[in-house]
């Protein structure tokens, strides 16, 4: 196998990692999944349940709907859900399937105030640590870095599995090496045309993630952001992109029951990077396979621009999922390295600065806002313009501005979080 064929090998195992589909919000998935675990590694209903989850996964579920518990919000939610009527081989889809006797049941679960919520004694940005205990037993569980990571569980003081030994789960796992994406490559990949592999993976992702764009903007979710955008602005291509994806968004925040396919762990950033891209695709009626082709250039531009950011931030990841999305859609109209690069380095001057204060209905608009950012880096181009090296963040090159954003993101806005925190918690 030659270096380009191991490199795009390596290209379809983060897709395969990254395209996983979702019901809700997934940090209060990511609980409801490590609290049907843990109960179904104790064997019986706890008796109490104590969580201790880091800033950011208070922050993030504290506002979102957790679907199939009839409008209710936050960890204590999450936690009934997971413990009553998960399904943990659903993974991220653990409570897609609650029937109405279990509803109840959650109801009267949380009603006993058995469980328990804490600040994780941690310095990790991504943690979650479930103690159940029960009539017989205990268990320990903790989920850390990202949302299916199950890094160690214990019980009855038996370590059953810790991180780098697999004993239990074999879901819990290493992720390909990221830094073997940059924008260069990714581009080469694309172009290769060679994405049979992970075609049936876009195939879904568009299939799913436009599905609940079209509930958002049928129904009547959250802030109705998609529905303002399209009354208020007209119906060009431009604003149906922006509208369609921040619908998405209206429907998934507030506790829609569709599953949408996520991106870089997030359902929105899924969507950001998909729906905007299908909307033109369709306008200029190109082939399905250069579709398929374009939604897997806006995922792996997602996930290179927010890897050194990581999973979670005071950084809105949709500017990162809006960006590549803008790059795919010049793309899609003849564009080569050159544009996607200066639309990147342009939308990001734009965008880049969008604070993420948790999930919630007005993740919508941030979207439509991103998309809109995106948009205009590639008209600038078109038309001759562009932020240049040493303008603020940007600095020469594509790949030194991405880190810049990476640095930004995870080293700058450090105390930013912390305070957004304390401002959405009271303390």
């Amino acid at each position: 196998m030659t270096e380009t064929q191991t490199l795009y090998k390596n290209y379809e195992q983060i897709l395969h990692e990254e395209l996983l589909p979702a019901m809700g919000c997934t940090e209060p998935i990511a609980i409801a999944y490590g609290s049907a675990k843990a109960r179904e590694i104790l064997g019986e209903l706890p008796l109490s349940v104590l969580i201790e989850a880091s800033g950011n996964i208070i922050k993030n579920v504290k506002s979102v709907v957790v679907p199939n518990t009839q409008g209710l919000k936050g960890i204590e939610a999450a936690t009934a859900a997971g413990v009553i009527a998960g399904d943990s081989s659903k993974i991220l889809e653990v409570i897609s399937q609650v029937s109405q006797e279990q509803r109840i049941e959650i109801q009267k679960y949380l009603s006993r105030k058995s469980i328990t919520v804490k600040p994780a004694d941690s310095d990790k940005v991504f943690d979650i640590i479930f103690t159940l205990q029960g009539a017989n037993s205990k268990v320990v569980l903790r989920i850390c870095d990202y949302h299916t990571n199950i890094t160690y569980i214990e019980k009855d003081g038996i370590v059953l599995q810790e991180a780098g030994k697999i004993l239990f789960d074999d879901y819990s796992q290493n992720l390909t090496d990221r830094s073997l994406l940059t924008v260069e490559k990714i581009l080469q990949y694309i172009n290769s045309g060679n994405l049979h592999n992970v075609e049936h993976l876009i195939r879904r992702q568009i299939e799913y993630n436009y599905t609940i764009a079209e509930e958002g903007i049928s129904h009547n979710w959250g802030a109705n952001i998609g529905k303002v955008l399209l009354h208020s602005c007209g119906n060009s291509v431009d604003i149906r992109a922006r509208a369609m994806a921040a619908a998405g968004s209206d429907a998934r925040m507030s506790g829609c029951e569709l599953p949408v396919i996520i991106v870089s762990g997030s359902g929105n950033q899924g969507i950001t990077a998909c729906v905007p891209v299908v909307v033109y695709a369709r306008h200029l009626q190109v082939s399905p396979e250069k579709e398929i082709q374009a939604v897997a250039l806006s995922d792996l531009l997602t996930i290179h621009l927010k890897t050194g950011i990581g999973r979670l931030s005071a950084y809105c990841g949709a500017v990162s999922a809006a960006c590549a999305a803008a790059a795919a859609i010049a793309w899609l109209q003849g564009g080569s390295y050159d544009e996607i690069a200066h639309t990147l380095v342009n939308s990001l001057a734009i965008a880049s600065g969008i604070i993420c204060d948790g999930a919630k209905p007005s993740c919508a608009a941030k979207i439509a806002l991103a998309i809109e950012g995106g948009l205009l880096g590639y008209k600038m181009y078109k038309n001759g313009q562009e932020f240049y090296g040493g303008e603020g963040i940007v600095t020469k090159g594509v790949e030194n501005t991405i880190k810049n954003i990476g640095r930004l993101g995870h080293e700058g806005m450090k105390e930013t979080d912390k305070e957004i925190i304390r401002i959405m918690t009271g303390l």
